[in-house]
């Protein structure tokens, strides 16, 4: 695995330099947060006529990929904590610079919209890197020796418990319930001419991922107290019955509770600065206090599975090393 993180390492670094040093081939210009046309697509924005990049389009990038080649490298030649720590932290980056759940709505959104194929393809190989160097990670992480096969599962307490529960209730109740009656056509807590803007910018299989993704994120949460979150269940083949690698939960956990809060955080300031200029009133959020709601359930969904992934390491750091010969 660490020579296949390493020779994906290069070549994408390679794709990188060629992007910074003049060619556009793949490369796109265009703002995945703006919808574009057809032609825009088609062109990517215009990426062919670009004389230079920006800098973290650009340069900036080549060097992150020169940086992630040498970790990528120091994990074939010296594998150890020190690699396995670097390649978890360059498997983090990569995962988060793909930006996973946008992924999701943006291949469900494709269906009937001009779709960026390029950003497309970029942020699966992002991805698809990330995995491959998280895979690398777990292999250049040093074996304990000694240490039997099943080492034990240890209890959440309550207080874990909680906190889990209400990560998984959150995107459940506050995101998944609502979205779903909206698209139902229930106008629940917002007005009539939302309703309808939501059903003109929404397709149905982008509705459907809208709503599935944060549902399954939840779920996945209960994982952070559960047996199946310590050892891998009797159905899964090959690591039936193994411990599962506590940053294989504590990575992905970690990195949502963090783009979540902050995306909570950026919600509710937009808020209140909007309060505070005048550009919408209590009696305008009240209208549409479901939509409101939203932001303040991101923060909160964010703190919960911050506190459960925080539980988590406690609990699975008190269980390694009471496994210890």
């Amino acid at each position: 695995m660490a020579v296949a993180a390493f020779v994906f390492a290069d070549a994408y670094a390679l794709l990188r330099l060629l992007w910074a040093t003049g060619s556009r081939w793949g490369y796109t210009a265009c703002d995945r947060t703006v919808e574009q046309t057809a032609e825009q697509v088609a062109t990517g924005c215009g990426a062919a006529r670009l004389d230079s990049l920006p800098f973290w389009s650009g340069w900036g990038a080549v060097g992150l990929c020169a940086a992630l080649v040498v970790v990528t490298a120091l994990g074939v030649v010296r594998p150890g904590r020190t690699a396995a720590a670097g390649l978890w932290v360059s498997a983090a980056v990569l995962v988060a610079l793909s930006f996973p759940g946008h992924l999701v709505f943006q291949f469900a959104a494709a269906a009937g919209h001009p779709t960026d194929w390029r950003d497309l393809a970029d942020r699966v190989v992002l991805l698809g890197g990330g995995l491959l160097v998280a895979a690398a990670a777990a292999s250049a992480w040093p074996r304990a020796q000694g240490v039997p096969r099943r080492a034990g599962v240890r209890p959440a307490p309550g207080w874990l418990r909680g906190w889990a529960y209400a990560g998984c209730a959150l995107p459940l109740l506050g995101w998944t319930v609502p979205h779903t009656l909206w698209l139902l056509g229930v106008p629940f807590g917002i007005p009539a001419e939302m309703l309808a803007k939501v059903h003109e910018d929404i397709s149905l299989p982008m509705g459907i991922a809208l709503c599935a993704v944060p549902a399954l994120g939840g779920l996945l949460t209960l994982g952070l107290v559960g047996r199946w979150g310590q050892e891998f269940p009797p159905w899964v083949p090959v690591l039936a019955g193994r411990r599962v690698p506590r940053l294989l939960a504590l990575v992905p956990a970690g990195v949502v509770s963090v783009a979540v809060t902050s995306y909570g955080l950026i919600g509710v300031s937009m808020i209140v600065t909007a309060l505070a200029e005048g550009q919408t009133t209590w009696a305008g959020l009240a209208s549409a206090w479901a939509v409101t709601g939203t932001e303040v359930l991101f923060l909160a969904w964010g703190v919960a599975l911050g506190v459960a992934t925080l539980g988590y390491h406690l609990l699975t750091r008190a269980s390694s090393l009471a496994g210890r010969p």
